[in-house]
């Protein structure tokens, strides 16, 4: 009887009857059922370009991208070529690093669409864009067009439809094109991903991630976010629009679009509070700030499964007040790790208790990754949130240098960027399931999970 009711129910969805539902809102409940769009190019899982012995680049967005232009100053084979913000002082702020580090002035660019002319440049090898999130995809797929490699902030793009659009375009260019999501270059994310390559918690069957970030302030401030457009994505949009930061390390672990995929995911958002109550405080009860309407619940949940029948819990929440958290959180059938409040392992066969201090210590020293070992001193003294920004600038530029793929890919930017629409799906359809599209077209099933880059050695 419970299959006969559920074969039922099943057809009247997919007949539009049951509960009224047509049109999009039927599309949302089934999942994506039309199938991947066919690939227009070829695939670029694997890429490997020509070296470049010295990187021109280009820095689009000074008010995140300003501390690249300090970071990339300190990296042996780049060459900062040209500058572009609507906002002078940020122009301004960018060349007086260069001219600390020792760096020549770079070419400025101050217009609305002044983006479109650095990328037509054809002295550039890279667009480095750390602009708004609107800009992200237009700004991407613009660099591509004109033969650079693109890395964008997160999120990469907002919409299926532009996830899409940079996967097309990198397989039609045959252009690199990352995400640049800096805590997968983490200490103890590292340390955890070469801790999974080496078999210490077994196979791994769950992981959980957050962006947890009281920023009810900085979007209140007017001088925040440029024409703070983070309160106004608050306004109109629900789900879980910045997963990335603590999805990224468990995807790479967990070899995400490397033998195993996102299948499907549901999502479930709270009520908003967070940002009226901080409104009525600061503001007071009547103003305009704490009349408006915020979509954007304060607590955002995603269960995703995989494939291989693993899952993954994305959460988000930007309006309440919590210390910062971003969970990075291993279940495994030998063991498991979590990052916050403090970095924990434990392990088989005593996995009821964490480790000592003492023997934490031990492991970590025993699996610390590679790329710490390597440039993690200098990384902890040039600095960005802790180092993990100098590691994922100075090994991208490596890559590029050396002709190499990078560590992160335009399936990676699309898949884990995708979330933020389908959680937004399904949050607002009572959170049914909704499918996760396929960005490699298959090619994950040949793919290998990323490797431990070992630096004494060739990479092959």
């Amino acid at each position: 009887m419970e299959n006969d009711r559920r074969n039922f129910l099943k057809k009247t969805l997919r007949g539009g009857i049951a509960l009224g539902l047509t049109g999009a809102c039927m599309q949302t409940i089934q999942g994506n059922a039309a199938t991947d769009p066919p690939r227009k190019g070829k695939t670029v899982m694997g890429l490997r370009c020509d070296p470049i012995p010295e990187v021109r680049i280009a820095v689009i967005g000074l008010g995140r991208g300003g501390g690249a232009v300090q970071r990339l100053s300190h990296i042996e084979g780049t060459k900062i070529v040209a500058l572009c913000d609507v906002q002078n002082g940020r122009i301004q702020n960018a060349q007086g690093t260069l001219k600390r580090t020792g760096r020549p002035a770079a070419a400025a660019y101050t217009g609305e669409e002044d983006w479109k002319k650095v990328c037509a440049r054809d002295d550039i090898d890279l667009v480095y864009n750390a602009t708004p999130w609107h800009l992200h995809v237009p700004i991407a797929l613009c660099a591509m067009r004109h033969g650079k490699h693109a890395v964008v902030e997160v999120p990469a793009a907002l919409t299926l439809e532009n996830c899409w659009a940079l996967v097309d375009t990198a397989e039609e260019t045959q252009r690199h094109c990352m995400m640049l999501e800096n805590c997968c270059y983490d200490f103890f994310e590292m340390a955890t991903l070469n801790m999974a390559r080496q078999g210490v918690f077994g196979e791994i069957y769950h992981g959980e991630g957050a962006y947890i970030h009281d920023l009810r302030g900085l979007k209140h401030n007017k001088r925040g976010y440029y024409k703070m457009w983070r309160l106004e994505y608050s306004k109109r949009h629900t789900g879980n629009p910045y997963p990335m930061h603590g999805l990224g390390p468990v995807s790479q672990i967990m070899g995400i679009n490397r033998g195993d995929r996102f299948e499907y995911l549901t999502s479930m958002s709270s009520n908003q509070f967070g940002l009226t109550l901080y409104a009525e405080k600061v503001f007071g009860k009547n103003s305009p700030e704490a009349r408006a309407t915020y979509k954007l619940g304060d607590m955002s949940q995603t269960l995703i499964r995989t494939v291989n029948g693993h899952t993954i819990v994305a959460v988000h929440d930007t309006t309440s007040p919590r210390p910062y958290d971003r969970i990075h959180k291993i279940s495994g059938t030998k063991g498991y790790a979590v990052k916050y409040p403090e970095p924990k392992i434990a392990l088989e066969p005593n996995a009821h208790n964490f480790l000592n201090p003492a023997k934490f210590k031990e492991i970590m020293a025993k699996y610390k990754h590679p790329l710490e070992e390597y440039i993690g001193k200098k990384a902890r003294r040039v600095g960005g949130h802790g180092g993990m920004d100098y590691i994922m600038d100075w090994r991208l530029i490596y890559c590029l240098r050396n002709g190499l793929p990078l560590d992160q890919d335009v399936y990676d930017a699309a898949a884990w960027s995708s979330i933020t629409e389908l959680s937004e799906r399904s949050v607002l359809n009572r959170s049914n399931s909704i499918d996760v599209p396929d960005f490699t077209r298959g090619e994950w099933k040949k793919a290998k999970p990323w490797p431990v880059i070992d630096m004494k050695t060739v990479f092959s």
